[in-house]
């Protein structure tokens, strides 16, 4: 049996009700893009027609809220705790005035025959995501000459030494994943002297115990550090207080983090787990094939198999990713996606941190998220900057535990709701 649950107030139990009711929007309310509001342009922020020239290669107008507030902070040099909804432009809130601070202090080229030695460092939890901003850094930084090289694994030493590889003077930027710069800086193909920032994006997914030793080695080189999330976990300060002065470091928040977005509608659907398969086969089959991408998201890489194998016997074409997978398997799988080959990709949460999803109109978690925090991230991936419409996310609710979670969500859409009708 199969009943929705609507989010109906913040201080209301959660409700069993009639099939086919749903949660929409405030109607009240007109939201306008964000990218499209009024306020100074890139070229007014005081940005060199080098990365002014990138921003039209890239299409960019104007800059949203996260951008209007770290560019002139982080231009400054302090380091920052950067914190904004998915979907709202941080990439560009921090690579834009790093980079700026490079072109306004060229340095001497290091020497040639030695380890690489990048002047900034860009920290990321996947490879998908190092590819997806190391793209956008290496548009920005094509005008100005600037090298971007990207360190993501590679096997042996030569596959390292290969990504690193770049003409004289070497690479200005570069953006790696944890566990390839850890076996970089062990070999010493990587050197940090000459780094003057480092930024640690989706940092509550690289704050654990295997990370602080690579984090120490970084931070003992007094660079400007920049640490970026939708979400920070429990402790975070305290892990950067054994390698920084975080008194030091500002804090740049914009008003909407930890917020769902108001004008993606959520959907609960509360029903037994062996009806779950054909829920989600009558959303797919049902779905306009205009109806924009979908992501469907599991808690297990072996779920993620099944379903894909469910997938195929009903003819429904998809992509699969996964952390279980090969790095040459999960090479291309994303950017495959993003680019429409294929509108479908059934994934776990390797899929919901930072990766650009403007074309997703629809999330399905077919299993519920952990956390609310979670389910912030798998929710941003639709109604994001430069998405064409709002979007919808439906979740699959089975569990006793899960209604639990349903009811601190209720209360984040409740409070998002309030705070837009009181502006």
């Amino acid at each position: 049996m199969r009943h929705e649950l609507s989010l109906q107030s913040a201080f209301k139990v959660l409700t069993l009700l009639k099939k086919n009711q749903t949660y929409p929007p405030p109607t009240q309310i007109k939201l306008q893009p964000e990218e499209i509001v009024k306020g100074p342009t890139f070229a007014e922020l005081g940005l060199q027609p080098a990365l002014l020239a990138g921003l039209e290669r890239l299409s960019i107008g104007r800059p949203t809220a996260v951008q209007r507030l770290a560019i002139p902070a982080l231009r400054r040099g302090r380091s920052a705790l950067c914190a904004a909804e998915t979907g709202s432009g941080k990439t560009l809130a921090y690579l834009l005035p790093l980079l700026e601070r490079l072109l306004g202090r060229p340095e001497e080229p290091a020497e040639a025959a030695g380890p690489a030695a990048p002047r900034g460092l860009v920290v990321l939890p996947s490879r998908e995501l190092a590819a997806q901003v190391g793209a956008v850094a290496a548009a920005l930084c094509a005008p100005a000459g600037l090298a971007v090289r990207g360190l993501t694994g590679g096997g042996a030493a030569g596959g390292l030494r290969r990504q690193l590889r770049a003409p004289p003077p070497g690479p200005a930027v570069l953006l790696g994943t944890p566990g390839a710069l850890r076996e970089a800086l062990r070999r010493r193909f990587l050197a940090l002297e000459r780094l003057r920032w480092m930024v640690l994006d989706e940092a509550d997914s690289l704050m654990d115990e295997s990370f602080t030793e690579l984090l120490e080695e970084i931070l003992a080189h007094r660079t400007q550090v920049v640490v970026v999330g939708a979400t920070f976990p429990a402790g975070l300060t305290e892990t950067l207080a054994k390698f920084a002065d975080v008194d030091r470091f500002m804090n740049l928040c914009t008003q909407s983090l930890h917020r769902l977005p108001p004008h993606v509608q959520q959907k609960f659907i509360r029903l037994k787990g062996r009806d779950k398969l054909p829920e989600v086969l009558q959303l797919l089959k049902e779905r306009p094939s205009s109806g924009g991408a979908v992501l469907i998201f599991c808690n297990t890489a072996s779920t993620v198999n099944w379903l894909g194998y469910i997938l195929d016997d009903h003819k429904i074409k998809h992509l699969r990713l996964q952390g279980q997978m090969s790095a040459a398997a999960r090479a291309g799988i994303f950017a495959s996606f993003q680019k429409g080959d294929v509108s479908v990709l059934v994934c776990t949460d390797l899929a919901s941190r930072g990766l650009d999803t403007s074309s997703v109109q629809l999330v399905v978690n077919y299993d519920f998220p952990d956390t609310l925090q979670d389910y912030l991230h798998r929710a941003g991936r639709v109604g994001r900057v430069g998405s064409k419409a709002p979007g919808a996310v439906v979740s699959f609710v089975t569990h006793r535990w899960d209604v639990d979670l349903v009811r601190k969500i209720e209360t984040n859409m409740w409070l998002s709701q309030r705070k837009l009708v009181s502006e």
